[in-house]
């Protein structure tokens, strides 16, 4: 008699496999654990700690566990640490974020144009591309930020500017690899239009590599963020992790809680988006997966 049931007949969905997958990698779920725990704490900490950053409630250069009414020290100002690692770390995953959609809206949009037209198109958006990808991100980032206001909107922007054209790349060999096969050639003969074709039958199956970048991309936008605010190039008005690790830049041999603090925070966070990027590359790669 078969051991075989009805269950281990139906295969399992795309998603529900590559889950299973990522699933099995400790190190994976450690990442997205923890990870989960940083988001939380940034979204609903200032509704449990209301402590302004900004406000000076105890002696400057106080030392974590001296006073448990600022259990992580104070800086130079002598503004609650704590205070400062809540509120930056809301500042600081919402640039991350918006950086890292702004790189993907504009990297496949091209990358998608590129790869799926060819011939004069993609000369013209891979030019294009090469042109950003050969200018230094980071000083273009400044120059962009030093233009416009240093706000965290343009932050974001400015990142998002500067890092797209390895998702270009990356969506426009996807692009190339997959716009000649049978269903897509089965989608033309049936009079798809080329904008339906591009975005509703080779997007989503190009996606898979593309999820990995993304999330990627979020952990770059994070360094970026802590980078220009270290250099004073942020919204001086919004806590943000880098802004801390800025403002207490002088007073590291000091006070070392001052900039080893928030500098964890960014370790931690960009760490844990490794972590989860490295698990869906695993997840959605197919030679990864039956390794």
């Amino acid at each position: 008699m078969s051991d075989i049931t009805d269950k281990d007949l139906i295969a399992e969905s795309p998603l529900s496999e590559a889950w299973s997958v990522f699933r099995r990698s400790g190190l994976a779920l450690f990442g997205l654990g923890l990870l989960i725990i940083i988001v939380l704490v940034s979204l609903l900490g200032p509704i449990f700690y209301t402590v302004d950053p900004f406000d000076i409630i105890w002696a400057p250069f106080t030392e974590p566990g001296v006073e448990a009414v600022v259990p992580l020290g104070t800086d130079q100002l002598g503004r609650d640490i704590l205070a400062g690692l809540i509120y930056g770390g809301k500042a600081t995953l919402l640039v991350g974020i918006s950086a890292a959609l702004i790189t993907v809206i504009i990297g496949i949009s091209v990358g998608a144009m590129a790869g799926f037209y060819g011939g004069l198109a993609d000369n013209i958006l891979m030019r294009v591309t090469e042109f950003f990808q050969v200018l230094p991100p980071l000083l273009f980032a400044m120059v962009l930020v030093t233009l416009f206001s240093p706000s965290l909107p343009i932050v974001a922007v400015a990142i998002g500017v500067v890092s797209w054209p390895a998702t270009a790349r990356l969506a426009r060999a996807e692009f190339i690899r997959i716009r000649n096969l049978e269903y897509v050639n089965a989608a033309r003969s049936i009079g798809s239009t080329n904008n339906r074709i591009i975005w509703r039958v080779i997007l989503p199956n190009a996606l898979p590599p593309l999820i990995v970048s993304s999330t990627l991309s979020i952990g770059i936008a994070i360094l970026f963020e802590a980078g220009l605010s270290f250099l004073g190039l942020s919204d001086p008005n919004v806590m943000s992790w880098g802004l801390m690790i800025g403002s207490g830049r002088e007073y590291i041999l000091d006070a070392w809680w001052v900039v080893t603090l928030p500098g964890a925070m960014i370790f931690l966070t960009v760490l844990s988006v490794s972590l989860v990027g490295d698990g869906l590359n695993d997840a959605f790669n197919p030679k990864l997966r039956a390794r």
